[in-house]
């Protein structure tokens, strides 16, 4: 392990551009270049690692010292009382191949969210060699025929206000398939992976070992790297874990668009967990952006958390106050990412800006398979 100190100079590699949402340029959000080596392409797993032997990097807000660590190690920088918060949302086969029956088309159904029944909001996008692209050109109306004779047909985009001049990138669809869903996907599914992901993996591979829920189109990946055996470990010394539920949908890698509305849940039971916490000065971790959301929708402005369960449509911004969060596990975010904005919110522009430096300096590897940052 190794400790380092945060420069503000190192922040020259990276722009960071601070706006307020009244801006032509959008919200507030954080612009650098990220190297392409940086890019995990695979999982740890097949470059010889255990899903906890990815790096750590540990910041503290209140002073200037980062350490750099693996991930098994992430014992040593909790203390008994603390609660970690963690989404147990499973991961969905949540793509699917399909034609769309009015060109014959190949194209590539993402389920994102199921809104009620066989209601879902979907992406098509369109297979090229190395990535998916968007579907610019997909109509009401139309039907797209699925593996195992299953249907889908558009009935109107999603969210008019988020259409953009290059056509409506998330919509409201009928999904009609033989059986129950989640069987379906099992036999028809895949899961959604990006360009910088070069080879498919099976599902297992986009799974935290406490996923209990399916319904995520991708995977909550903060939470990766734990480990039953470390989770064993963490309780043994007093650490709390205390469960939430948010389905993700899909992430826009084109637009960094806020995230659409998401099922959430959070039960009184993790209520009074974190509200015991809080009571008794214990810090109260997130572990992941999705669980932030979950948490601060149903937190009060003085930071107690009550029982709630629906769809959250609270979008974090840097200068939203995080009530209930007092630290937060995350992975690397891409330049000018949305998810950027909540550690911009709990930890501020200076302190993220120097992080992610040395996340820079120091060869951290970015994305869903990638390595981790805990923020206390």
């Amino acid at each position: 392990m190794t400790t380092a100190t945060l420069e503000t100079k190192l922040c020259r590699k990276l722009h960071f551009r601070a706006t307020t949402s009244d801006d032509d340029e959008g919200p507030a959000t954080l612009d650098y270049e990220l190297p392409a080596n940086l890019e995990a392409g695979e999982p740890p797993e097949a470059r010889g690692l255990a899903r906890d032997q990815v790096r750590l990097m540990v910041s503290r807000r209140d002073d200037e010292h980062v350490d750099h660590t693996e991930f098994r190690n992430i014992a040593e920088f909790l203390e008994e009382g603390d609660v970690l918060v963690i989404n147990t949302s499973g991961t969905l086969n949540a793509a699917l191949c399909g034609k769309r029956a009015a060109t014959g088309e190949g194209v590539e159904v993402h389920l994102s969210t199921q809104l009620s029944g066989d209601r879902w909001a979907v992406e098509l996008r369109r297979p090229s060699p190395q990535v998916t692209l968007p579907l610019p050109d997909a109509q009401a109306g139309e039907t797209v025929t699925l593996a195992g004779g299953g249907v889908l047909r558009l009935l109107a985009p999603l969210r008019t206000d988020r259409e953009s001049g290059d056509g409506v990138r998330l919509w409201e669809a009928a999904v009609e398939v033989e059986g129950p869903m989640l069987d379906y996907l099992e036999r028809h599914g895949f899961p959604i992976r990006y360009s910088y992901v070069s080879d498919e993996w099976p599902l297992a591979y986009y799974q935290t070992v406490y996923a209990v829920e399916p319904g995520s189109a991708e995977m909550p990946s903060a939470g990766r790297a734990f480990t039953a055996e470390l989770i064993t470990k963490l309780v043994a010394r007093g650490v709390q874990f205390a469960p939430v539920v948010l389905h993700t949908g899909v992430a826009s890698l084109e637009d960094h668009e806020p995230p659409y509305a998401e099922a959430d849940r959070v039960s009184a039971t993790t209520a009074r967990i974190v509200n015991e916490a809080r009571r008794h000065g214990r810090r109260v971790i997130a572990v992941g952006t999705t669980a932030i959301r979950a948490l601060e929708t149903v937190a009060e402005e003085d930071g107690t958390v009550h029982a709630g369960e629906g769809w959250t449509e609270l979008i974090i911004q840097a200068e939203t106050p995080l009530r209930a969060v007092t630290g937060m596990l995350t992975g690397l975010h891409e330049p000018r990412a949305t998810h950027l904005a909540m550690l911009l919110a709990l930890a501020g522009p200076d302190h993220v800006c120097a992080t992610y430096a040395q996340a820079l300096d120091h060869g951290y590897l970015w994305h869903e398979f990638g390595d981790l940052h805990l923020i206390l």
